[in-house]
């Protein structure tokens, strides 16, 4: 029985659905940010170097960028609902063996083994979603996922400091068993029956492991570039020269092979590819923003892992608040002015944050990450429904399995490329203020009791603080300029005729 022949649901089944599908994917991508703040905690308690302990982001980040795309070819081999629960409990159980792990070698095997288990969950959630709601209300259902893909990055952080202050970081894996637990037991009830139907597919072994090669290679080298002086480093150099040749090699070869393990015909469809550009370039800035504010926070604002996740949660209010009305407007407004107003509210927020000084407080910082989530969820949810809206059926679960995989990318290098310009900059700030002042410690006015010697370290710091808050600065204000520049690439997006629906092709 095809996918489109099952009735939606309607009642409280649907809005059960609604939530609980949702939900894997709110959890799989809680995941990669979760341990972000929790490293020098799980790399003290692992006998491990912080360096070292980054390695639990990057296994998790690789695994789950590899069998994103492989979506497509598992819903036509085994059908929709069994891969979701096969998936889902692959994730629950590999989490559990995450928080029991007593070694660094361990828990990046079973990181590993958590990612390829919920990567498919996220564009499987957004397949469900659109199976079982009506298709005049699949805008909505594409806003209720919109709304977890937005708020899980942001509550990562928080909830991970929160868990490593209070409880121990194993339980940062451990909250996923209640989750988990809870969307697949409602799930299967739900959907049990909704079966679709499979061939046999033959696997494309080359392209599978082109595949692992190129994502492999390119996540250690957004990673580790930083840390290493990118280019300046043999490994990053090697890693990039990998990455190129088995990308061009895995396009060549997905192009001629008839039964390919990612199904590039959808760059074909103009309103994908312009849309997957847009969403691509605004998330990997957005990702820049989410990774580069705790650090700030922490590294320079004095502030604690909880107290930073605090000040960037507020982002997460107006993202649940607009989420439904965003899925609301969009088959009544053009798509593309929907998409526009969100950039414009994401380069407002940054214009505000250029203009932070070093003694901003803690209010400013909060109502600049308020404002910034009314537009996030604008750009996501409806850059998605563009991009899967003149695709045929068929060809949806792999549009939106490359789509999310691409975006996925663009989060770890937005992240990276982030960081470094910030770390650039500040030590091109800190040696123009150092040129235009004169440090002679006999000029400069010690604080009463305060010894002549410490008089200079002092000042010093005082200097690199001002040249991080510059670095900041300078970073989103390039950042509203950027988001303007990104917003023009969706009016060459085709006009939608009548009205839009998320996931037309269903």
């Amino acid at each position: 029985m095809a996918a489109e022949a099952y009735p939606p649901l309607s009642g409280m089944k649907l809005a059960l659905g609604a939530v609980f599908i949702s939900m894997a994917n709110f959890i799989v991508v809680l995941d990669t940010t979760i341990t972000n703040v929790s490293i020098p905690t799980i790399s003290g308690d692992l006998g491990v170097s912080t360096s070292e302990g980054t390695w639990v982001i990057t296994a998790y980040a690789v695994a789950e960028a590899i069998t994103i795309p492989l979506t497509g070819w598992l819903l036509q081999r085994f059908g929709q609902v069994r891969v979701f629960l096969v998936s889902l409990a692959s994730f629950i159980i590999f989490s559990i063996c995450c928080g029991l792990s007593g070694s660094l070698g361990l828990l990046l095997l079973f990181r590993i083994l958590q990612g390829l288990g919920g990567g498919p969950l996220i564009p499987l959630s957004i397949v469900l979603l659109l199976s079982i709601f009506p298709k005049d209300k699949s805008a909505v259902a594409l806003a209720i996922w919109g709304m977890t893909t937005v708020v899980a990055p942001i509550a990562g952080p928080v909830l991970g400091g929160w868990i490593c202050d209070v409880w121990t970081w194993p339980w940062i894996f451990y909250i996923n068993i209640a989750f988990g637990l809870a969307v697949g037991g409602v799930s299967w009830w739900l959907v049990h029956d909704r079966e679709t139907p499979t061939r046999k597919a033959r696997i494309d072994v080359v392209g599978l492991i082109l595949l692992t090669v190129f994502v492999t290679t390119f996540q250690f080298m957004i990673d580790k570039g930083r840390e290493l002086d990118w280019f300046a480093s043999n490994f990053i150099v090697c890693c990039g020269i990998i990455s190129f040749i088995s990308l061009a090699v895995l396009i060549v070869w997905e192009l001629t092979d008839k039964n390919p393990v990612i199904d590039l015909s959808v760059f074909a469809s103009r309103n994908w590819l312009l849309s997957t550009v847009t969403l691509c370039l605004m998330f990997g800035l957005f990702f820049g923003n989410v990774v580069l504010t705790p650090l700030w926070l922490q590294q320079q604002m004095g502030y604690t892992a909880l107290w930073a996740g605090l000040a960037t949660a507020p982002m997460g209010f107006l993202a649940v608040a607009t989420s439904p009305l965003i899925g609301r407007l969009l088959p009544r407004i053009d798509p593309r002015m929907i998409v526009t107003y969100g950039m414009c509210v994401l380069a407002a927020s940054f214009f505000m944050r250029s203009q932070f000084t070093s003694q901003v407080d803690f209010g400013a910082i909060a109502l600049a990450m308020f404002i910034l989530g009314a537009g996030s969820p604008a750009c996501l949810i409806t850059l998605t429904s563009l991009g899967v809206s003149d695709l045929p059926p068929e060809k949806v679960a792999g549009g939106t399995g490359l789509q999310n995989f691409l975006r996925v990318m663009s989060m770890a290098v937005g992240g990276s490329l982030a960081q470094t310009y910030w770390e650039n900059a500040a030590k091109v700030n800190r040696a123009e203020l150092v040129g235009i002042i004169n440090t002679s410690v006999n000029q400069l006015d010690a604080p009463a009791g305060l010894p002549a010697d410490a008089v200079l370290p002092l000042f010093s710091h005082s200097v690199t603080g001002q040249a991080v808050m510059l670095a900041t600065n300078s970073f989103y204000a390039y950042a509203a300029i950027l988001m303007l520049v990104f917003a023009a690439v969706i009016w060459f997006v085709k006009p939608p005729r009548g009205r839009l629906q998320a996931g037309s092709g269903h």
